[in-house]
């Protein structure tokens, strides 16, 4: 996967592996990429059907955005037989769930042939999380298993600290911003906007999804505001023309790291508008 396809990974929507049928359809949503899974959304049962049912779709079709698939955790039955058909397939990345070391995360990426998004989801994967995000490609935050993990309610402020951690720690590796987790209510577009706003205003690149209703109001959420596309162009204008150092626009001192905030703006809303 390239560095310009990982940035743009920013609302990629679980599509559940044993339901082929809903592959294409999910590709066609809006969505980033898709995330085909081999883990939570499918039974044990349906472990084998799963892969069965990946192979043969990757082989017989191509889909319009990246394609990615989140394999079973390590320690689990299926975990090596994941790896070994994501390693016959055209993937942009694997999704490594409840990663909790560096050489979990290595492996993962050395038998499955492929970039791994490390998903934390435990109190060892926080503890741990400097020498996962230098193993991984980029990080992503399974809330609901780190808040059961860790015997919290699943509110804002019993996950803030891990949402910041991961943050800091992708930005100290020079990874993309790290992706939020679920938000579960799929027909509440108001906590899913809140969802996003709060993840957004912490430095996260983008959600999980779980849903196609949701793609629409993710990507508004995410997007920047009239208001701050305004703001940036006039931080942006005023200051083309300064040689570094601080100046006064409308009567507030900027100086380069405002100039660096209204820059990252103004990528995000010219990227929103391809």
């Amino acid at each position: 996967m390239s560095q310009s396809t990982l940035d743009a990974l920013g609302l990629p929507l679980f599509v559940p592996g044993h339901r082929p049928d809903r592959y294409a359809k999910a590709a066609a949503a809006g969505a980033d990429a898709i995330i085909i899974d081999l883990e939570d959304a499918v039974p044990a049962e349906a472990k084998a059907e799963a892969r069965g049912a990946l192979q043969c779709a990757l082989a017989s079709a191509a889909f319009a955005v990246p394609v990615l698939v989140r394999v079973n955790a390590a320690g689990t039955p299926w975990h090596e037989a994941d790896l070994a058909v994501c390693a016959e397939l055209p993937l942009a990345a694997i999704m490594l769930p409840k990663a909790e070391t560096a050489t979990g995360v290595a492996h993962a990426a050395v038998k499955s042939g492929h970039p791994v998004l490390a998903l934390i989801e435990t109190a060892r994967g926080l503890r741990a999380i400097d020498a996962i995000t230098e193993a991984a490609t980029r990080l992503a935050f399974g809330s609901i298993d780190y808040a059961a993990d860790i015997g919290a309610d699943h509110v804002r402020e019993s996950l803030l600290f891990a949402r910041s951690t991961l943050v800091v720690a992708a930005r100290a590796a020079d990874r993309p911003p790290p992706l939020d987790g679920v938000t579960v209510a799929i027909n509440d577009a108001e906590a899913l906007a809140g969802d996003c706003r709060h993840a957004r205003a912490l430095g996260m690149g983008g959600k999980l999804l779980i849903h196609p209703a949701q793609i629409p109001g993710a990507r508004q959420a995410f997007a920047p505001g009239a208001e701050e596309i305004a703001w940036a162009r006039t931080i942006l204008a005023a200051t083309a023309s300064a040689d570094g150092g601080v100046v006064k626009v409308d009567g507030a001192m900027v100086d380069p790291p405002v100039i660096k905030r209204a820059e990252q703006i103004m990528r995000r809303a010219e990227a929103d508008a391809k």
